[in-house]
């Protein structure tokens, strides 16, 4: 179990948490912490397990062993759906519905929960400002939408009810190169702006070391390495760092991971 300083530290708290599909490990005996108004990147190979990891923290999955808390509160059936409304989340794409428009698509939480229209309108001109969504965009529909744009409209979604936590799974991967820088930017100075305790999964190293204050690299379910970009490339833990960090080594900042 983590220690408790480091709990209460927390926004987010995995303490040794599995999940098995058909009696193969996808995650395996995990704790992990992640720090308040502070990004953590998860990053490694596919299949390592960091997209179930982020499905655990929102409660689309939950482990089969040990327990997922939240702001100090233990995440069960119970009580996902209240710790969801806490929670923004982003997915590769965006997963916005086809038959709403974008501004449809970014309100349906608060209209679920029945918030006035006027302050509605209000959130949704206030994030489209900050997510940089021309004037216009919000009555459109996806289809009518670019890739970018589309991932920006995930992003307003998920911070319509300003949230303390975002998740993010590979938001950025489905992108052109040129609209993936962009919004890499722009996403780090929304982080940095509204002080969010973010969790963003991702295979790429470069990606990682844009966002994170905190590198978490996986491998076959299990944290392999965890801590700066510099620890990992000056530090490696084992081999399969090196190894990971080779094969994406063009263009990282520092150290020497041969």
């Amino acid at each position: 179990m983590a220690d408790t300083r480091v709990r209460h530290a927390a926004m987010v708290n995995l303490d040794d948490v599995s999940k098995s599909y058909g009696g193969h490990a996808v995650v395996s005996h995990l704790s992990l912490a992640c720090k308040r108004r502070h990004v953590t990147v998860l990053v490694g190979p596919s299949g390592c397990g960091k997209s179930t990891l982020l499905r655990m923290i929102v409660g689309l999955v939950p482990p089969d062993t040990g327990r997922v808390t939240i702001a100090d509160e233990v995440l069960t059936a119970a009580s996902a759906p209240r710790l969801r409304h806490g929670i923004g989340y982003v997915i590769q794409e965006g997963g916005l519905f086809p038959h709403l428009t974008a501004g449809e698509n970014a309100a349906l939480l608060p209209r679920f929960l029945k918030r006035e229209p006027h302050w509605i309108a209000s959130r949704l001109a206030e994030l489209a400002d900050l997510a940089r969504l021309p004037r216009g965009v919000m009555d459109r529909y996806p289809r009518d939408l670019s890739g970018g744009q589309r991932q920006r409209v995930s992003i307003v979604r998920a911070l319509m009810l300003d949230p303390p936590l975002l998740l993010l799974d590979e938001p950025l991967g489905a992108l052109d190169p040129i609209t993936r820088y962009e919004l890499q930017e722009e996403l780090k100075g929304i982080f940095t702006a509204l002080g969010k305790t973010v969790v963003l999964v991702t295979h790429d190293m470069h990606e990682a070391a844009h966002f994170a204050g905190d590198i978490v690299l996986m491998r076959d379910g299990r944290i392999i390495q965890q801590g700066a970009l510099a620890d990992l490339l000056e530090r490696p833990a084992e081999p399969f760092v090196r190894q990971f960090i080779r094969a994406q080594r063009a263009g990282l900042p520092v150290g020497d991971p041969t």
